[in-house]
């Protein structure tokens, strides 16, 4: 591919967020810290802070480790339904911090003191027509994530959404769901997006700071290995089938939909009774490869596809 080609498939996104590669690591909460966050920046993707669960304290002091492992940019996901959020918003623009990414709920309350600090939101929608409610406020983009991802998930595909969003938004759209490899980052492309955003993967990096088990256990993970659960208020989340998804489906009424869930598996390593998020590509991935290798061999693997089908 001619220099002049990369820089037409790859150049808006990466320009407009200041990285190498037009490749976001997913905001896992209670995973997504400082040790995969700087790894992923420090390779030339986009590190992102899940800040759900932190308290302003606790998202300053990731912050402050992530600065110090890379100079490069990295972002923070607000959870915008969490009781510290305020807090978290005075402590993103104290540490310039320059891009936010978003989810549950509406950017609104705080875009213009975001836009005022210089912060690039991209909030994420599961929907076209929450795509453009936030283009509408004045988002620089949005990541357009199928049900196929891990975590809270909507309802529509990533191949039905994507092209559905692209086509309807003018803003930056970054793919996000179902994406573990070259092939998904250049079917992204040709349905429209600028970028893609990926968690699962990043699950079985090297610099992830998840126990060994709940690493395993994504490696071992089939294709039919995940499943969804939801809350009462109708919200669901993907994770590995376990004990903890075996209650719910047994008992729909008993309310496993928690943080509590997710700190158990994040940090005890307890895959049975904790929510093991995963997306549906975990049947994809086999192998534990550092934060560089994973982004360097997906890049090249989607750079070569987009030479061969003629993508610019």
């Amino acid at each position: 591919m001619k220099k002049t080609e990369k820089r037409d498939l790859m150049a808006p996104l990466t320009e407009l967020l200041g990285i190498q590669y037009p490749i976001l690591q997913g905001a896992m909460a209670h995973i997504a810290r400082c040790p995969l966050v700087g790894a992923v920046s420090e390779a030339g993707g986009l590190g992102i802070i899940a800040a759900g669960g932190l308290s302003g304290t606790e998202l300053r002091e990731q912050i402050r480790k992530t600065q110090q492992q890379t100079k490069k940019p990295f972002a923070v996901n607000l959870m915008l339904q969490m009781p510290s959020i305020a807090e978290q918003v005075e402590v993103l623009i104290e540490e310039d911090v320059k891009i936010v990414t978003t989810g549950a709920g509406t950017p609104k309350p705080y875009m213009e003191a975001l836009k005022q600090a210089g912060v690039k939101v991209f909030p994420v929608v599961p929907s076209v027509k929450l795509a453009q409610k936030m283009e509408q406020l004045g988002a620089d983009g949005v990541i357009a994530e199928g049900m196929e991802a891990g975590g809270h998930i909507g309802e529509t595909t990533t191949m039905t959404l994507l092209p559905q969003v692209t086509q309807t938004v003018k803003i930056p759209v970054i793919a996000a769901g179902g994406i573990g490899d070259g092939r998904g980052m250049a079917a992204a492309f040709a349905l429209g997006a600028q970028g893609i955003q990926m968690g699962t993967v990043f699950l079985t990096a090297k610099e992830c700071p998840i126990r060994e088990n709940y690493r395993q256990a994504i490696i071992q993970a089939d294709d039919t290995a995940t499943t969804v659960i939801r809350n009462q208020a109708g919200g669901a989340l993907r994770g590995l089938k376990n004990a903890l998804t075996q209650a719910y489906l047994e008992e729909p009424t008993k309310d496993v939909f928690s943080l509590a869930a997710l700190k158990r598996a994040a940090d005890d390593g307890e895959i049975q009774q904790g929510m093991v998020m995963a997306g549906q590509v975990a049947g994809l991935l086999t192998e534990v490869r550092s934060a560089q290798e994973i982004i360097e061999t997906i890049y090249k693997e989607a750079v070569a596809i987009g030479r061969n089908s003629g993508i610019k």
